[in-house]
């Protein structure tokens, strides 16, 4: 275009050299004054032109709305306002008034400013068919996008996979980002590979060659990987809808033979906060079927780095699953031994008069009255003969009978926690609960000594203290010595601290022997005196 108007610019100039040598003026000027003239001419028809075509590319743009949807597909969704319209008409105006600013140049002679301008629009105008052809693999790119993207997410919904990963259906109404959506994530998924896979092609075009080849690397190992992934989210998607399948089965299974009673009996109750045993064991089954389909998907994936500490770490997790299983059915056992043991003990020593113990031991002189029961309420309605029973709210005292056989049940339970942690292989668990048990069975044997202690010594009181008025006093003070004894033997068979407590005791009973010696020789100085005084005598008389 600047060659054309500089071509029309030099015919004028040529055409008319009589009228400026008629009037006096060098052709040279009138070749400036000219050239002048065609440049301002050429800038305000470029400026005009350059105007008419800016608003008129703004004006179509604003009504065809493509600009706006051109941003959107980039982004996959609605992208924030902008003024695109007023973008693109001044970037037209702006390449217009630069093909005035040349012509104009040219028309002056000024070829040293107008050359890199003259360069700079050719190039720009050399690539733009690259660009146009970059644009149309983009937009084919965002219509193959969009369409996968849409078939994708109505196949999703109509197969109903929000509804089976999130266990509810999806509310429509409620904010999409306080929802996990499976479809759209897919969608989504899916929408962005198909530009990736668009990218080197693009790239290629518009022979950008530095960023083509990583681009291109990526995308081939990506497409090597893809079947690995895909045979991974396969054994994943089945492993885990076999999961499920197996969970549902084996709940109602376990809820049909009534193991939520079993589970409310050993105190598993079903309440807001604490799921049924029914769940738990179907919990547990779907983790167990987890695990070697992780296992399977990582070692698809063919990933070293990642595939072998993972699968090796789940491998330990899946071989320490019989013995962690084989722990749980011996603890389990011991438990439910323990229930039947305690009943047993119970009800024989309760046979047995066990409950009186505690007179036997001087504990206890008499017996607590009973409380009145309460009386009965009666119903409201006119029409129910039954009364109603009201709860006191007292906690019931345990017996002792009740007690022993508590202790029984937590000796045969702490028994098969040790055999449980012998099975589990951990040595350090294992002597925790070997020295729980031997520090219980310790103190039981000391409080079995203390209880003959204090019925021996009660015993011993009641025998002496039947004899003369000053019988209660060695009564009580054989009493006192007994359970000295019997305490300093109960605590050194616990275990605490035995060398303090035999250092104690002998102190304690070398500090009676000397009290009792000052005592007597205290208290039978002047007997003692008189008796030695009739001895002497009687030596002299002898003499």
């Amino acid at each position: 275009m600047s060659n054309l108007l500089g071509v029309l610019i030099a015919q004028v100039q040529v055409g008319s050299p009589a009228l400026p040598e008629s009037l006096g003026i060098p052709p040279t000027v009138v070749n400036v004054v000219m050239s002048l003239v065609g440049a301002i001419a050429i800038l305000l028809l470029g400026w005009v032109v350059a105007a008419l075509v800016s608003s008129a590319v703004r004006s179509l743009l604003k009504r065809t709305d493509l600009d706006n949807r051109i941003v959107d597909m980039t982004a996959g969704q609605q992208a924030p306002s902008i003024n695109i319209e007023k973008v693109i008409a001044t970037v037209v105006f702006w390449i217009i008034m630069i093909l005035a600013i040349v012509a104009a140049l040219n028309v002056l002679n000024l070829t040293t400013v107008s050359q890199p301008l003259n360069g700079f629009l050719n190039q720009i105008f050399s690539y733009l068919p690259r660009l146009g052809g970059a644009a149309l693999l983009i937009l084919a790119a965002w219509i193959l996008a969009t369409v996968s993207r849409l078939v994708v997410i109505r196949l999703a919904r109509s197969l109903g996979l929000d509804e089976r990963v999130i266990g509810e259906p999806a509310d429509e109404l409620a904010p999409a980002r306080n929802q996990f959506l499976l479809s759209d994530t897919l969608g989504n998924v899916l929408y962005w590979f198909v530009f990736l896979f668009f990218l080197p092609l693009v790239l290629d075009v518009l022979n950008l060659q530095g960023p083509l080849t990583p681009v291109q690397n990526l995308l081939n190992e990506f497409l090597a990987a893809l079947p690995n992934i895909f045979k991974a989210v396969v054994i994943g998607f089945a492993g885990w809808l076999i999961a499920r399948v197996v969970r549902e089965i084996v709940r109602n299974l376990l809820v049909a033979i009534g193991s939520d009673r079993f589970g409310n009996r050993i105190g598993l109750t079903r309440s807001t906060s604490q799921q049924p045993l029914s769940w738990i064991i179907a919990t547990i089954v779907y983790v167990l079927i987890l695990i070697p389909t992780a296992i399977a998907a990582l070692e698809a994936l063919q990933i070293r780095s990642i595939s072998l500490p993972a699968a090796a770490m789940l491998n330990q997790i899946l071989a320490a699953i019989p013995q962690i299983f084989t722990a749980i059915v011996i603890l389990i056992l011991g438990y439910v031994v323990g229930q039947l043991v305690k009943d047993l003990v119970t009800n024989l020593l309760t046979g047995l008069g066990f409950n009186n113990v505690l007179s036997w031991l001087g504990l206890q002189t008499e017996r607590p009255s009973p409380l009145p029961p309460p009386p009965p309420v009666e119903p409201v309605g006119p029409d129910s003969p039954l009364l109603i029973e009201p709860d006191s709210g007292l906690p019931s005292a345990r017996t002792p009978s009740e007690v022993v056989g508590i202790v029984a049940m937590v000796g045969i339970i702490l028994l098969a926690a040790v055999a449980a942690t012998n099975v589990l292989g951990i040595p350090a668990l294992t002597a925790i609960v070997g020295g729980i048990l031997v520090l219980l069975g310790q103190v039981l044997v000391g409080l079995a000594i203390f209880a003959v202690g204090l019925y021996l010594a009660n015993l011993a009181y009641n025998i002496i203290a039947t004899g003369s008025a000053q019988s209660k006093i060695l009564a009580q003070t054989a009493r006192i010595a007994i359970l000295a004894f019997v305490i300093a033997m109960a605590l050194q068979q616990i275990g605490l601290a035995p060398n303090i407590i035999n250092l104690a005791f002998g102190l304690l009973l070398g500090a009676i022997s000397v009290a009792i010696a000052l005592a007597f020789g205290l208290g039978g100085r002047d007997v003692a005196a008189e008796q030695l005084r009739e001895w002497l005598a009687n030596f002299k008389r002898r003499e």
